[in-house]
């Protein structure tokens, strides 16, 4: 991705783990800054770089440290278990002197493992470009990154920088020590003083999370007192209790918004599967109505997220607000839209998460506490409005295209008697069935796979013939939903087979 205007001429950090990603043999020191240079400005950034080499230097050679240093590689000594430890201490410490537009580059193959949940929680509340290498490229990243690159390609065969700087340092983590010489730094690390502060104070191994003491409900920020607020209500998670007038929803939501000084105009929109939902929990609410079944009520919902974003012009301040239980599912979809844009993120549930999430929220609530603060029971609602049908509400079904409404009466009938939606509703259906089943098959012929001999014939003819029919006996489907499991088996079959 080409820089933007701003962070074309930007600064550039860079914090490198010399042990995941050491100089290959016959590789020049001195190449490192020029390499990383160039691939910068291959995608257009040319903003100062500054380059830490983070490592138990007491293990690095001499001509190594000595070609770094003359190219304003800097250094730092680290017990090796400790290195990922003080890089991200750092990197925390560089964000809080350096605000936007500003980028960062780890080198390390610890990312994933190591600096994933709290710096995915940094980047939402203020984000920075991202660069990456790695020697082992990571399985999956729920941080965004704007560059990755392999290490060993990364390092070109640029010819070192020329003449020697003076601004690198080398640096003791463990004694809290800083040389700008070489010679005294080697001196240092061989001293008996050192020796003694690394055994009586060793590092603590396992990284600082620093968001994790962050309180949960801010007071809105002027950017953000008067941004619109999206709400998406999983309403099979978190329910209207018995009793509640649905009427209450929409004003118990914006009081407790405001509560926090959040003035927007407020968006609601209720998923679930709506076919029996009571027609007054439907009518005069101020809150959209979008019917799904339970297999694909998440999707639809982070379908519409997208669809919302994509309709917001890029980085305007905005609230996205969660009422659900099961965040989890959404939260890899929704971690991207809070490190890429200019969001604050709500959320409400019905019990608190047994552990705390890398999604950064600005508010949170129980969904009873939302309800109580304007708790009005139905049978003591006064007579207005009560017999009033008449909604400013759109009703949608997001399993047929394009259906939307703002009649309550044609969405019931549409939900009860359109034979193109019960279609729709029962091949959705089928194909969750039909998952599962594939799911279940595959399990078995990778348990198989790993455990029974390759030579023997017997699974080959269980699967050849009526394996497929034994597991589905007591699965009631269709005839077409049979075959297309049947025609499965063929490529269980070769997974066995190969």
């Amino acid at each position: 991705m080409k820089a933007t205007a701003e962070y074309a001429t930007a600064n550039i950090a860079v914090w490198w783990d010399m042990k995941d990603c050491p100089i290959p043999e016959g590789y020049e020191a001195g190449q490192v800054r020029s390499s990383l240079e160039a691939a910068f400005k291959e995608q257009g950034y040319s903003g100062p770089v500054s380059i830490t080499a983070y490592g138990d230097q007491t293990q690095t050679p001499d001509h190594i440290l000595k070609g770094l240093l003359s190219t304003e590689v800097s250094v730092a000594h680290t017990k090796s278990e400790s290195t990922s430890y003080f890089m991200y201490e750092d990197l925390v410490k560089w964000r809080r002197l350096n605000p936007p537009p500003a980028t960062m580059m780890i080198i390390s193959d610890q990312v994933g493992d190591k600096f994933t949940w709290d710096l995915v929680r940094l980047q939402q509340r203020t984000l920075y470009k991202l660069f990456l290498a790695y020697l082992v490229k990571p399985e999956y990243m729920v941080l965004s990154i704007s560059e990755q690159w392999c290490w060993k390609k990364l390092l070109s065969s640029s010819p070192p920088a020329a003449g020697v700087q003076a601004g690198a340092k080398c640096y003791c983590k463990s004694c809290n020590y800083n040389s700008g010489y070489l010679k005294k730094f080697r001196k240092h690390l061989s001293s008996y003083s050192h020796s003694r502060e690394e055994y009586v104070n060793p590092t603590d191994h396992k990284l600082v999370r620093y968001t994790e003491d962050w309180g949960r409900n801010y007071k809105a920020t002027p950017e953000f007192a008067t941004a619109k607020i999206q709400v998406w209500w999983d309403m099979l998670t978190c329910p209207i209790p018995q009793g509640y007038d649905a009427r209450q929803v929409r004003p118990s939501i914006e009081a407790a918004v405001k509560e926090l000084g959040y003035y927007g105009p407020v968006s609601i929109t209720a998923y679930r599967d709506h076919k029996h939902t009571p027609r007054q929990a439907l009518s005069s609410t101020g809150v959209d109505i979008a019917h799904t079944v339970s297999d694909v009520t998440y999707s639809r919902m982070f379908s519409d997220m997208l669809e919302w974003h994509r309709n917001n012009p890029p980085q305007t301040a905005a609230i996205i607000m969660l009422i659900s239980d099961n965040v989890e599912i959404l939260d890899c979809g929704l971690v991207s839209l809070l490190q890429e844009n200019n969001y604050n993120f709500f959320l409400a549930y019905s019990f608190r998460p047994y552990k705390m999430s890398y999604l950064l929220t600005s508010a949170e609530w129980l969904w009873e506490s939302i309800l109580s603060g304007e708790k009005r029971l139905l049978q003591n609602c006064s007579s207005s409005g009560s017999g009033n049908d008449q909604s400013t509400s759109m009703f949608y079904c997001r399993l047929c295209v394009g259906f939307n409404t703002k009649s309550i009466d044609k969405f019931r009938a549409h939900l009860s008697s359109d034979e193109e939606h019960a279609q729709e509703e029962n091949e959705i259906r089928e194909q969750m069935v039909l998952s599962g089943e594939n799911k279940r098959l595959c399990q078995l012929a990778e348990y198989d796979r790993h455990r029974l001999p390759r030579q023997s014939n017997h699974m080959k003819k269980a699967i050849r013939t009526d394996f497929g029919l034994f597991l589905l006996k007591d699965v009631n489907l269709k005839p077409r939903v049979v075959n297309l499991l049947l025609s499965y088996q063929q490529h269980l079959l070769l997974f066995v087979m190969f």
